[in-house]
């Protein structure tokens, strides 16, 4: 609810009684019927079963899917810049992020990048009627757009995390610009070599924040920042791409597919085990933020090689 509601005046508002009788109900010396629950469970987002305690092997999730008509881009980031306020306005606050890709937020450094990903989410994952036969132009993404992607890159950067990462995690990147560079979508030459030197700077930077244990942007001083960032090299599996947020001890959890959609639940059970998977996983990496010079080397030299092999190439 707003800050500045009354529980029992929008419980009253919700079930069509008296604020007297909203108010017995909240005290527990009226039960809610049955219908009344459902009520308030459809308005806050609530599942019926976990309000009940029902032990069941479904849990229930609460979708979010891009799509043309309905939900655009745009509301897109502005969504996941106010879930980033949200998160930030607890005391405490973690974000564990296990990745098969280069997470969602380090996408948003430098502006070849930006467009690259603009332009391939609207033409290729959203097929948008207005990308359908356009050529890249790295000029081209709207003012508006690039600084919601700036904006939501800043409130990572304030929120402590956790990051599990695996040498495939930049593969699906280079894929995408290489499908395109095939694909004749790029303009010239020059901007394929744009794109992959923004690509090569980001993990460069990526490394650099790795190294001082804080998240920072380009240009920053990472000495004015707080340590806020874990880094994990992990050999064991090619994981998936899971979100896990802990605030004031409310955990919830994210699951992303078809590459910009994803599904969130605070189902108990449910994020029981992700948290255990993810500490378990924890456990079998290894540590290469602050500490373990050598390995942070190793894993990011394997990456970095990746792309300077496709740019020598080009």
């Amino acid at each position: 609810m707003p800050p500045a509601a009354s529980l029992t005046d929008v419980v009253s508002e919700i079930l069509h009684v008296s604020t007297d009788s909203a108010y017995r109900r909240i005290r527990s010396e009226t039960p809610l019927v049955l219908e009344e629950a459902k009520l308030l469970c459809d308005r806050f987002h609530l599942s019926l079963d976990q309000m009940l305690q029902i032990k069941t092997n479904s849990v229930l999730f609460e979708n979010v899917r891009i799509n043309n008509q309905q939900y655009s881009y745009k509301k897109y980031l502005d969504d996941l810049i106010s879930g980033m306020k949200y998160v930030s306005s607890f005391d405490q606050k973690e974000i564990f992020y296990l990745t098969k890709d280069i997470p969602f937020f380090h996408n948003f450094y430098f502006k070849p990048l930006i467009a690259f990903r603009y332009f391939f989410w609207m033409k290729t994952i959203l097929q948008h009627p207005d990308f359908i036969t356009k050529t890249i132009d790295l000029n081209a993404v709207p003012a508006e757009i690039e600084s919601l992607s700036r904006e939501l890159a800043r409130f990572y950067t304030q929120i402590p995390s956790t990051e599990i990462w695996n040498t495939e995690c930049i593969n699906s990147a280079i894929s995408q610009i290489e499908f395109y560079k095939d694909s004749g979508v790029f303009s010239s030459a020059a901007d394929i070599k744009l794109v992959y030197e923004a690509l090569k700077e980001t993990i460069l930077h990526l490394k650099t924040q790795v190294e001082y244990g804080c998240k920072f942007l380009p240009g920053e001083n990472p000495l004015s920042k707080k340590e806020n960032f874990n880094f994990f090299y992990n050999r064991v599996i090619l994981g998936d791409n899971t979100i896990f947020i802990t605030t004031d001890g409310v955990r919830t959890a994210y699951l992303n597919y078809d590459v910009l959609n994803y599904m969130m639940t605070r189902d108990e059970n449910f994020c029981n085990h992700c948290q255990e998977d993810l500490h378990n996983l924890m456990r079998r990496g290894t540590v290469i933020s602050q500490t373990s010079e050598r390995q942070r080397n190793i894993f990011f030299g394997i990456l970095l090689a990746k792309i300077e092999d496709r740019q020598q190439k080009l």
